[in-house]
């Protein structure tokens, strides 16, 4: 397969630790909003809302804290991190809103990251506590973690490919305790997702139907995409990402060949500065917001799987990520310091078209895990990085 090459320019390290001073002044300016409670999925007018620790999405802003402090060393940000640890510990304890598979998205950034940074015990256990949650949804009947809504039922018998990230969870599970059933439910679940998610040209269902009663499966569709056969932008970056970290824990090589064929389906669709639309089927010229998430999480699964490449085409998937994030932080960067402010402009968490069912909200807004993998990718470029995934 020929590899798509771009003229745009790299970003250089002086740039990266540019950027990321430019981030952790941001986030230490958030802390006294976002310290005992926590931040909202996305932002209004690009500040955030602050909300109780109910939502999938808020173990982003505890990663951003910890990427903070890996960066400068600064004690308040280590005192948050652990701070917001308390909280997830009690959440999963008290089980406030976890029947969804979004364990990992919860759990990685915030108590994996302050074990492995810190030794945190509470922050292992809540994780592992969040494992235990995460495989109680694995059905059986096709061999997948089921993502939402009443196990078993028929109309939400369904994975989706954002669960890719909430495998490592389930790989860490098993180094940490030493049982393989976390591991092996990882697996499974993968393999079914690559069977079917995939599609031959590469790009990705967002959410996959299996049929209930003999486990078969029955048909890609979408919740947040344009419309079922179209190529969500964020649902690709996470095709990328999900795939590259499961090549990390097992060695298997399909799960490589997975990432080279959604990766290249990913290249095809991007517009010159190389952050794509929301989604994917829109292209150079179209007046749809654009997902400068999925730049980032493409960005962080370029230099994951770089790791494990020969030379040459590690340095080609290194380039590409610096030429994206060269774009992010240039363009979509936000540059104004304001309390609540987010760190990346023009993300899209939810927009309704004709053809799906999502509820609008957080359009051409800062998105939470949009601003946690622009950190990610800046610290993987700026150093040998430990992943909390």
């Amino acid at each position: 397969m020929e590899k798509l090459r771009f003229q745009n320019p790299v970003i250089t390290q002086q740039e990266v630790a540019a950027a990321l001073d430019a981030a952790c002044r941001q986030i230490q300016h958030n802390l006294p909003a976002f310290t005992h409670t926590c931040q909202n999925h996305s932002s209004v007018n690009n500040i955030y809302p602050a909300c109780e620790n109910n939502q999938w999405t808020c173990g982003f802003w505890p990663g951003e804290v910890w990427l903070a402090y890996e960066h400068t060393g600064e004690e308040s940000f280590k005192q948050c991190a652990l701070t917001l640890v308390e909280s997830f510990l009690n959440r999963i304890e008290q089980k406030i809103e976890v029947d969804h598979h979004d364990m990992g998205f919860l759990y990685s950034p915030s108590c994996v990251a302050a074990y492995k940074l810190t030794g945190s015990e509470n922050g292992k256990k809540a994780a592992i506590l969040a494992a235990d949650q995460l495989i109680s949804r694995f059905q059986e009947k096709g061999a997948f973690i089921q993502a939402w809504g009443a196990l078993g039922a028929p109309e939400n018998y369904r994975y989706i490919i954002d669960c890719l990230l909430n495998l490592p969870l389930l790989y860490w599970a098993t180094e940490v305790t030493k049982d393989k059933k976390y591991a092996q439910i990882a697996h499974k679940h993968i393999t079914t997702c690559l069977k079917n998610s995939i599609r031959a040209d590469g790009s990705t269902y967002h959410t996959f139907f299996m049929d209930s009663q003999t486990g078969m499966p029955s048909h890609g569709a979408t919740c947040q995409g344009y419309k079922d056969d179209s190529f969500w932008a964020r649902g690709q970056a996470w095709g990328v990402y999900g795939t590259a970290i499961s090549y990390c824990y097992t060695k298997n090589p399909a799960y490589l060949d997975a990432f080279r064929r959604t990766v290249a389906f990913y290249l095809t669709r991007l517009p010159q500065d190389l952050v794509p639309y929301w989604d994917m089927i829109f292209t150079t010229g179209s007046d749809e917001p654009r997902d400068s998430s999925s730049a980032s999480i493409v960005a962080c699964g370029m230099l994951e799987a770089a790791k494990y490449m020969e030379e040459d085409e590690a340095e080609y998937y290194t380039t590409l990520a610096r030429q994206m994030m060269k774009s992010v932080v240039d363009n979509y960067a936000a540059k104004d310091i304001k309390l609540g402010g987010g760190l990346v402009l023009h993300g899209t968490y939810s927009k309704k078209s004709p053809y799906n069912t999502c509820t609008p909200e957080g359009v051409d807004e800062c998105v939470s895990w949009g601003d946690y993998f622009y950190m990610e990718a800046l610290t993987r470029l700026s150093k040998n990085w430990e992943m909390y995934w």
